[in-house]
């Protein structure tokens, strides 16, 4: 993966238009020598799986402050999963009970990051899961 950079898609499903979050964590993520599609608000599923299908990324950050995340993370998942994109890591921040963490986590989205989270945290995730090492 050396000669690649890191593909990370970031969008924002369903009807929530607040993009803050999501725009720092795309550049922070930006800045750590990723590459960022970042697709803005009001996006579908159906939208969501396409993009990353098109833009061949390695990651899908999903920022989700409405509260529909048991609706749209298993719907863009089996949509991922039905375009062959099975090694796709699915990430969700924003608003997430704690309760809601382990289905999350059983229907395949591999971290749940809620509000406080640092953006090193969220790069230091995915570098891991991307079998990419920390810059020295």
């Amino acid at each position: 993966m050396a000669d690649r950079k890191i593909r990370v898609l970031v969008a924002k499903p369903g009807l929530d238009g607040h993009d803050r979050g999501a725009k720092v964590v795309a550049r922070a993520l930006r800045d750590a020598g990723m590459e960022v599609i970042y697709t803005g608000i009001r996006q579908t599923p159906e939208m969501i799986a396409e993009a990353a299908l098109q833009e061949d990324v390695d990651v899908v950050g999903l920022s989700i402050l409405s509260g529909a995340h048991m609706a749209l993370c298993p719907r863009i998942i089996e949509l991922l999963r039905g375009q062959g994109l099975d090694d796709v890591v699915v990430l969700v921040g924003g608003i997430i009970p704690d309760d809601d963490v382990a289905p999350l986590r059983e229907m395949g989205v591999k971290g749940v990051f809620g509000p406080g989270t640092s953006t090193q945290d969220i790069i230091d995730f995915i570098r891991r899961e991307k079998g990419e090492p920390a810059p020295a």
